[in-house]
């Protein structure tokens, strides 16, 4: 969930009709949509598994839970403000470094929970997952913009909302 507007971090099979035409990404205003959840999974070729706490510092990849496809950005222009595009793309088996984010948590804290304020830092261009009060009019009416953006401001702090949380393994 975006902290400063409260939109959910969503996407759905219609691609941008501008940039990179991939799936688009968008800041969604209800709580209830199955659209707006994302599963956590690790940097390819890493040990970690289901369950592992996510140290600050860690690659994640973001997978839309409904489409299959990973969190993405690029160089393309977002449709709205013009900073970088973010968007869904490639499968279960298709995913490459434009997947890949960077985890910091926001304030105290090493360890991912429910309701941190964390960044999402884009490994392949350095942008921050960014969200602001900019909307659709056409397409995803009402939804708002979600792009990349280099520096950090306010509008990039992000919470984990609702969904499913495993226990923590610990280690022996």
């Amino acid at each position: 969930m975006h902290e400063k507007t409260k939109f959910r971090l969503h996407s759905h099979d219609v691609p941008y009709g501008s940039g990179s035409g991939q799936q688009s990404v968008t800041g969604f205003p209800n709580v209830d949509d199955s659209n707006s959840y994302w599963i956590v999974r690790p940097e390819p070729g890493t040990s970690a598994k289901q369950g592992d706490p996510i140290k600050s510092g860690t690659i994640i990849r973001l997978q839309h839970m409904r489409t299959r496809k990973w969190l993405h950005s690029h160089l393309h222009a977002s449709p709205i403000s013009g900073n970088l595009e973010v968007s869904c793309f490639g499968g279960e088996s298709e995913s490459d470094t434009g997947d890949y984010w960077k985890l910091i948590i926001e304030g105290s804290g090493k360890t991912w929970k429910q309701d941190q304020r964390i960044r999402l830092q884009h490994i392949d261009t350095g942008g921050y997952l960014h969200s602001h009060d900019k909307k659709y009019s056409r397409i995803a009416g009402g939804q708002q913009e979600v792009c990349g953006v280099r520096e950090k401001r306010a509008d990039n702090v992000w919470l984990a909302a609702e969904g499913v949380y495993l226990p923590v393994t610990e280690s022996k």
